[in-house]
C-alpha cells in the first residue's frame, strides 16, 4: 500500500477512509475526549503504518490502536458523571433508545465501555478482546460481568 511507503496523498486518503471507523470507537470509549483521542490514534497509525505486514489486517490493527488510546485517555481524564435522580429520568416515549443507551454507557468506566463495545458491538469473542486490550481472558470475563451488571443497574 502506498501509505506504507510514505506517500502523503495515500496517507491522507487512508485517514479520510478510517475517520468514521475510528470516530465511532473513540466516541464510544473516550466520550468527550474523542477528538483528542482520534488525533492520538492517527499519530500512532502514521508512525506505525510501515510496520503493518498485511494490508488486509488494517482495520483490526487500527481498532486495537483506537481502543487502547481511548482507554488510556479516558482513564487519564477522570470525570464525575452525575447520576440522575430516578424521578428525573424521562420515560421511554420522551427520548430515543440510542440516547438512553449512550447515557448509561457514559456512567461506566472506560475499561467497561471498551469491553462492552468490543464484545457486543464489534462481536468479538473474549479471547480477541483479551488480545486487543492485552489482558488475561479471565480479566476480560470479570470486566464484562461487572460492566453488564453496572449497565443493568444504571438502566433500571
Amino acid at each position: 500500500m502506498a501509505a506504507q511507503q510514505g506517500d502523503a496523498f495515500a496517507m491522507d486518503e487512508l485517514i479520510t477512509l478510517l475517520t468514521p471507523y475510528v470516530g465511532r470507537i473513540c466516541a464510544s470509549v473516550a466520550l468527550d475526549d474523542a477528538a483528542d483521542t482520534m488525533q492520538e490514534v492517527f499519530i500512532a497509525v502514521f508512525r506505525g503504518i510501515g510496520r503493518l505486514r498485511s494490508p488486509e489486517a488494517l482495520y483490526g490493527w487500527v481498532r486495537v490502536i483506537a481502543v487502547r488510546e481511548s482507554v488510556r485517555i479516558a482513564k487519564g481524564r477522570k470525570r464525575e458523571v452525575a447520576v440522575p435522580d430516578l424521578n428525573d429520568i424521562p420515560s421511554a416515549q420522551d427520548v430515543t433508545l440510542t440516547s438512553d443507551v449512550h447515557d448509561v454507557l457514559r456512567r461506566l468506566s472506560p475499561q467497561q465501555r471498551a469491553v462492552l463495545l468490543l464484545r457486543h458491538v464489534d462481536g468479538l469473542d473474549e479471547q480477541e478482546v483479551a488480545r486487543i486490550l492485552r489482558l488475561p481472558v479471565g480479566t476480560v470475563r470479570s470486566r464484562l460481568f461487572r460492566a453488564r451488571e453496572s449497565f443493568r443497574r444504571a438502566w433500571s
